[in-house]
């Protein structure tokens, strides 16, 4: 038996009746096992051999081809050999007027996520750009950013882009497949284009739209498909349960006292989230800041754990039949269903709908996508008897261009495609190879089509078995537009000639219309002027919708719907009420995006393989996610490779035990396991999508699980860089904050051996509230992008060597089963005012500055590691080997304003000190000292939740200095006197009191 198993066996032996209100960071950690313990005492834990260690390089150099395989962008490309070497992105010979070098300028576009809108800002360098930021005036973003839009940036300069045209998966002329599509126009017009089809993912582009409406009229037996395999079609669907017609939400919850979640995604994947999260957190906030707001109380309903449980005053772990019953039974409490639905309703429900009901008009109930339309149907009527909407909801025509069930739509092209009634099929930006339903078999019937193009950033399944491939331009080389979760539309703009040429969708449609040489400005303008003609100057409004990123005045009106009759009537029967299980019996099957992969079309990003998931920590894999309680019952441990067998096929996985995962069920993140896809992301984890069914899309009822005796290695973060301190996350519930609002100072020592320093300048610090953090690593991913931080793939990350400068911790209090409390702290360098790393260097390659930043000087490390060993909050990396360049290569897509660190250094958050300097720079230039808010750390600037605030402590009135004051601030490890210049906010609680404190 090895060591390792051993471990396993004695946590599981220790965990058995374990519990407690003491906070815990794993379940690991929660069953005192000496072996975890021992790593809160050693910064390094089993180091590897060097000759292990020099093996993982070989694998680390080759997954970082997205992070330092750039520079070969300077190099002759496919491109060029075909002729097309005006496409290419070219460096300056006489710099153009109003560039000046080491200056940034900020163009507005957006990035979409799902067909939806993000409104971006492209930091650029000499034309080059090099960072993405939030666009403070668009509503969906409000200045932040998720890690998925800010990895786009990545995305652009990803080497394994598509750079030509493929015929059958080979390399072939543009002039080829323009002929081929060409020269089945006159076939198309003389049937009306019956054999014509097109199939897309969400579109939102009216651009695009009208296109297709033009396409239409000339062929008008074509059919348009969409698929999108993480979409939304339940909530479209449900909403046609109720109301009769399809329509779109909109949350204001700014407004909403009280919310229910029922499996909801409104803080991390639903459209608008980072609104959503914004709005949220400062009701959260109110109290804690002495604001009048008062502080809104959340609820949850889930089987797996999401972002919005976690945040939740009561969380009501349940199994997933059992979710739609509680809906019903809670609709019959509120008046909105019949009084037999209240039979067998958990004991909960009736305090619920209570405050509820007492909230009335600033109630808010959402349900996520996963729900059926049944149960969003049901929230519907919810909301309705409530009088939510106009209030906490808002209802507007559906943002997606020509709604249609994907599903059906998706059946349909198969059918037609294995019938031969398909000659022609174009497939704009989707991958239903990898991503349809697996009973569809949509390759089979792709098979069956005899010219099919596909247009795609990069070569994929798809790709592959079409006919044509066709590169795509990224989002930021190519016009079009977008809209926003609530319908503002933004005109993309490109910022950067295409580095490898490719074709807009927007242009590839052209070519069905009879342009051979689409210009995708003129396409995209000309929506806009028609749209702006008699509006006033139009050449104006389109330059002002460029400069700002929004259109004005592009938002969706508010719609008045009224809740049809009979809805009782109408629900399908709800799902039969399954026992708890006892013994072996069959689990539940919940198919989940995973949370920065999605449906796998992010996978070859590196940044995002790297960031650990909310909750597992888990890099560069998925894993079956399964309630301690159950996973104990099937002898199931860490690591242990499972096979499920259903009648829709088989799959192997590794398990992952998750506190306050509901029993009887497993969860399956899809998004992994491509195999056709760039170097990075090829065969990491595994592929759920063969296990989904068009009619299962969201779970997979009789699903057995066995044993293979195999295990799997999974490199989780949860144990890296822990703290020793119970102290660490302060929270409270909100009347004992009002008893005693100092419950969460810390008291610091008096005396100090070091004599004190005064900071006459600046004095910067930073204050985190841990009230309005969601634990959405947006913090994480930012400070990776503006730092340069490089990507060290799985091998590194099992040795405890990821780079990130930023963790978020995350610690439970409760029992395993059902976790009272969780709990999210994001943990950077603290900046001590008497940093014990300093003392210890023998090269004061770390020390103090001017301002008080602790600073690190890279050229003199020397990589001791005596800093890190010293340091007690664990936020120093080292570079063990040269993670971010070989050869001198510099890529493209790093920060110019931040130096990229060698083998042998050490490195750690600095503030974000050139955005400092440069700040200083502008000030000292006008005479005048830095403004308040001046100054944005990389974290603060993406947090949508705004838990970070930076700034000057000298200035009593800077939004840090009134944060810091709040009697809510504390500091972590103080008692060690080390004074950090970031500190944190206590979490409050706003539980029921008719449910308990938790």
């Amino acid at each position: 038996m090895t060591a390792r198993k051993e471990l396993a066996e004695r946590i599981e032996g220790r965990l058995a009746g374990r519990s407690g209100r003491s906070l815990w960071r794993s379940l690991d950690e929660l069953a005192r096992e000496p072996a975890v313990l021992e790593m809160l005492r050693a910064e390094f834990p089993g180091l590897p051999d060097l000759a292990e260690a020099r093996v993982g390089r070989r694998r680390l150099l080759e997954l970082m081809g997205a992070s330092f395989a750039l520079a070969g962008l300077t190099g002759c490309g496919p491109g060029e050999a075909a002729g097309e070497a005006a496409d290419q992105a070219i460096p300056y010979v006489t710099t153009p007027p109003g560039l000046v070098p080491g200056v940034a300028r900020h163009v507005a576009t957006a990035i979409s996520r799902g067909g939806y809108a993000d409104g971006v800002l492209v930091v650029q360098q000499m034309g080059r750009p090099v960072q993405l930021e939030g666009n403070p005036d668009h509503p969906a973003s409000l200045g932040a950013l998720d890690p998925i839009i800010q990895a786009g940036i990545l995305d652009l300069y990803d080497p394994d882009r598509s750079r030509s045209v493929l015929k059958a998966g080979r390399a072939a002329s543009t002039n080829g497949m323009l002929k081929a599509l060409v020269d089945r126009l006159p076939a198309l017009a003389a049937n009306g284009g019956g054999g014509l089809r097109l199939l897309t993912g969400t579109v939102t582009s009216p651009t695009l739209a009208r296109q297709v409406a033009a396409l239409k009229r000339r062929f008008p037996a074509m059919q348009w498909h969409r698929w999108e395999a993480d979409g939304r079609d339940t909530l479209r669907a449900g909403s046609v349960l109720a109301f009769g017609r399809p329509v779109d939400t909109l949350l204001h919850l700014d407004r909403a006292k009280t919310i229910l979640a029922i499996e909801s995604d409104f803080l991390d994947g639903a459209p608008g989230h980072l609104r959503y999260a914004r709005d949220f957190a400062r009701r959260r906030r109110a109290a804690g800041e002495g604001r009048p707001e008062e502080m809104s109380r959340l609820y949850a309903i889930e089987s797996s754990p999401t972002l919005a449980g976690a945040r939740a005053d009561h969380r009501f772990a349940v199994r997933p039949n059992e979710i739609e019953a509680a809906v019903r039974a809670l609709a019959a409490e509120l008046g909105a269903g019949p009084a037999e639905w209240r039979r067998n309703a958990p004991g909960w429900l009736a305090a619920v709908a209570r405050d509820l009901s007492a909230s009335r008009s600033t109630a808010l109930v959402h349900a996520g996508p996963a729900q059926p339309p049944a149960v969003h149907a049901l929230v519907h009527a919810i909301n309705d008897a409530l009088g939510a909407p106009g209030q906490t909801v808002t209802y507007i025509e559906p943002v997606e261009a020509d709604p249609v069930d994907h599903g059906d739509s998706l059946k349909g092209l198969v059918a037609d495609m294995a019938a031969g009634r398909v000659d022609t099929l174009l497939t704009l930006g989707a991958n239903p190879v990898f991503t349809a339903p697996a009973d569809l078999d949509f390759a089979g019937a792709l098979a069956k089509v005899p010219l099919s193009v596909h247009l795609g950033t990069a070569p994929d399944e798809t790709a592959m078995l079409c006919t044509w491939h066709v590169p795509e331009a990224h989002e930021l080389e190519r016009w079009g537009d977008l809209r926003a979760f609530d319908g503002t539309v933004t005109i993309q703009q490109p910022q950067t000639r295409p580095l490898w040429g490719g074709w807009s969708p927007q242009e590839l449609l052209a070519v069905l219309d009879g342009e051979t040489r689409p210009d995708g400005h003129a396409i995209v303008r000309a929506t806009w002027m028609e749209r702006f003609q008699g509006k006033g100057d139009a050449d104006g409004m389109w330059t002002d919708a460029l400069r700002l990123g929004i259109v004005p005045d592009s938002a969706a009106a508010p719609l008045s719907v009224s809740l049809l009759p009979g809805l009782a009537d109408r629900l399908p029967p709800p799902p039969a009420s399954i026992p708890a299980s006892t013994g072996g019996g069959t689990l539940t099957a919940l198919f989940r995006p995973d949370p920065w992969l999605r449906d796998g079309r992010y996978a070859n990003l590196g940044w995002l393989q790297e960031l650990p998931r909310p909750f597992t920590t888990l890099t560069w894999d998925n894993a079956l996610l399964i309630a301690p309680a159950t996973a104990e019952r099937l002898g199931l441990k860490n690591e242990d490779v499972v096979e499920l067998r259903s009648a829709a096929g088989t799959l192997r996985a590794p398990v992952w035990r998750l506190a306050g995962h509901a029993p009887d069920c497993v969860t399956l993140p899809f998004g992994f396991g491509r195999r056709v896809v760039g170097r990075v992301g090829r065969d990491v984890g595994f592929d759920a999508f063969p296990l989904r069914r068009l009619d299962q899309l969201w779970q997979l009822p009789g699903v057995e699980l066995r044993k293979t005796g195999e295990t799997h290695r999974l490199a989780a973060t949860q144990h890296h860089q822990m703290i020793d301190s119970p102290d660490a996350v302060r929270h409270a519930t909100l009347d004992a904050f009002r008893r005693d609002p100092g419950f969460a100072r810390s008291e610091e020592p008096e005396h100090s051996l070091y004599p004190p320093y005064e900071y006459p300048r600046n004095a910067w610090g930073m204050a985190i509230s841990l009230d309005a953090c969601i634990g959405c690593n947006a913090c994480t991913a930012a400070c990776q992008g503006e730092n340069n931080i490089a990507v060290v793939g799985k091998e590194e990350v099992l040795r405890n060597r990821q780079m990130h400068w930023i963790r978020i911790d995350t610690w439970y209090e409760g029992e395993a089963a059902a976790p009272e409390q969780t709990l999210f702290q994001p943990m950077t360098c603290m900046h001590c005012e008497n940093a014990p790393c300093e003392v210890v260097c023998p090269v004061a390659a770390t020390m103090h500055d001017a301002d008080g930043l602790n600073v690190m000087v890279y050229n003199r490390c020397v990589g001791t590691r005596f800093c890190s060993n010293n340091c007690p909050y664990k936020v120093r990396r080292f570079n063990y080997f040269n993670y971010a360049a070989d050869d001198n290569r510099l890529p493209m897509s790093w920060n110019p304003d931040v130096s990229v660190r060698a083998r042998g250094v050490m490195e750690k958050c600095t503030y974000c000190v050139q955005r400092i300097r440069n700040a200083r720079i502008a000030a000292d230039r006008e005479n005048r000292p830095i403004r308040d808010g001046e100054v944005k750390t990389a974290c603060q600037q993406a947090c949508p939740a705004e838990a970070i605030v930076f700034g000057d402590l000298n200035d009593p009135d800077s939004a840090v200095s009134r944060r810091k004051a709040s009697p809510l601030d504390y500091g972590v490890l103080t008692d060690l006197n080390t004074r950090p210049r970031t500190t944190y906010q206590a979490r409050l609680r706003n539980p029921n009191p008719e449910l308990g404190e938790a």
